[in-house]
C-alpha cells in the first residue's frame, strides 16, 4: 500500500485558478438569470437612464446573496463548486471533514473582503480600483505559495482547504 504524500492531496494554485476560472463562467450565468427575472418582475425597471444609469437599491444586494449562496451551498452539499468538478478538487476541513457552514461563511467572507476596494472607485477611478481588487486577490492566494497545505488566506482563516 502506497502512502499519500502532501502532493497526492493538496491542491496546487494552478488547478485553483482554473477551477475559479470555470465558476466564473456559472456565476456569470446565475448573475443573467437573476438579471433577466428581476428585469421580467418590474417591467424592465431594474435599471432606469435619465442621463446615467440608475441601478435599483435592492439589485446590487440581491446579486451578491445569489452568488453567495451558489458557493456557501456548493461547499456544504458537496464539497464542490461546478468548476471545482472537472479538476476534481473539493473544500474541506483542515482535517478532511466536510466543511461547516459557518466555515463557508468565513471562507466566502474573507476571500470577498478585496472587493471592497471597489468602493475606492469614486476617488481613483474604476480602473486604478479594478487593479486594487487584483492585487489584493494576488496577495490572497500568493499565501498559498508559502503554505504547506497550499491554501490560500480565505482556507487559512477559515480552517479549510483544497484537495485532489
Amino acid at each position: 500500500m502506497s502512502s499519500v504524500t502532501a502532493t497526492d492531496v493538496h491542491c496546487p494554485l494552478w488547478r485553483r485558478l482554473l477551477a475559479l476560472v470555470y465558476d466564473l463562467l456559472a456565476v456569470l450565468a446565475l448573475v443573467m438569470v437573476v438579471g433577466y427575472i428581476c428585469q421580467r418582475i418590474t417591467g424592465g425597471n431594474v435599471v432606469t437612464t435619465d442621463g446615467h444609469a440608475h441601478i435599483a437599491w435592492w439589485y446590487q444586494p440581491l446579486q451578491a446573496l445569489v452568488v453567495s449562496a451558489y458557493f456557501v451551498a456548493s461547499w456544504v452539499r458537496g464539497g464542490q463548486t461546478l468548476g471545482m468538478r472537472p479538476w476534481r478538487i473539493r473544500v474541506t476541513g483542515s482535517e478532511g471533514q466536510r466543511v461547516s457552514l459557518m466555515q463557508a461563511i468565513v471562507r466566502l467572507l474573507v476571500a470577498a473582503v478585496p472587493l471592497l476596494l471597489l468602493g475606492l472607485a469614486p476617488w481613483l477611478g474604476t480602473t486604478t480600483a479594478l487593479w486594487c481588487v487584483a492585487f489584493a486577490w494576488l496577495a490572497w492566494f500568493g499565501v498559498a505559495a508559502f503554505d504547506s497545505r497550499k491554501r490560500a488566506l480565505h482556507d487559512v482563516i477559515a480552517r479549510t482547504e483544497l484537495r485532489r
